[in-house]
């Protein structure tokens, strides 16, 4: 299932895009609630405007991958987690047609869930992929110490992470875990792929 990110701000999307947008929504609007947090509350806490969040709430609009990363902070939850629970529960074997893909336009950033994360495992495989000068910020991750391996397919992909940068080419491998701010860019004239292994603390 494919999730687009509006950029117009007419709309989250059609058919199955547009069923995945409400989920992801209510979803939103069930753990802001489950907490107690007003819109207002919940803009402070995860950095999020009121307005954004409460648009994407009722699924008028899809958040961006900066965004609903600062969600998933204040919620306490990875992205890849999020995303799970609006969509069926996860088999043991992950089809290819079958892994959730999510993009976001807006920065360039196209994201296959190529292992979802599941009940008892605490591990999970992520495929990214960033156009030509696409430049990705996070102010903060999701679950703090959150260990990530990052190993490049294809192209060059900068990571800064403790204010420090590290170039990666075609084969080479990042290690970390991330307690601040990251930063994703694609600095050549090519797109980047990467696999992401992300595994919970």
């Amino acid at each position: 299932m494919k999730q687009e990110v509006d950029t117009t701000g007419a709309g989250a999307g059609q058919g199955a895009d547009a069923r995945l947008d409400i989920r992801l929504g209510a979803r939103l609007a069930e753990l802001r609630a489950g907490r107690g947090w007003s819109l207002g509350e919940a803009a402070e806490r995860s950095g999020v405007s009121r307005s954004t969040l409460s648009r994407a709430e009722r699924a008028e609009i899809s958040p961006t991958a900066a965004q609903l990363n600062r969600l998933c902070a204040a919620y306490g939850r990875t992205m890849s987690q999020l995303l799970s629970e609006v969509e069926a529960e996860p088999a043991g074997l992950v089809r290819a047609a079958e892994q959730p893909v999510w993009e976001d336009r807006a920065s360039g950033f196209v994201r296959r869930s190529v292992s979802p994360p599941q009940a008892g495992l605490r591990g999970e495989l992520v495929e990214g992929r960033l156009t030509a000068g696409a430049d990705i910020a996070y102010d903060r991750p999701p679950v703090p110490g959150l260990e990530q391996h990052i190993w490049v397919l294809e192209g060059t992909l900068e990571v800064t992470a403790q204010d420090v940068a590290h170039r990666l080419d075609a084969g080479d491998c990042l290690r970390l875990r991330v307690w601040g701010p990251t930063r994703f860019r694609c600095p050549q004239d090519a797109d980047v792929r990467y696999v992401l292994a992300v595994v919970l603390p």
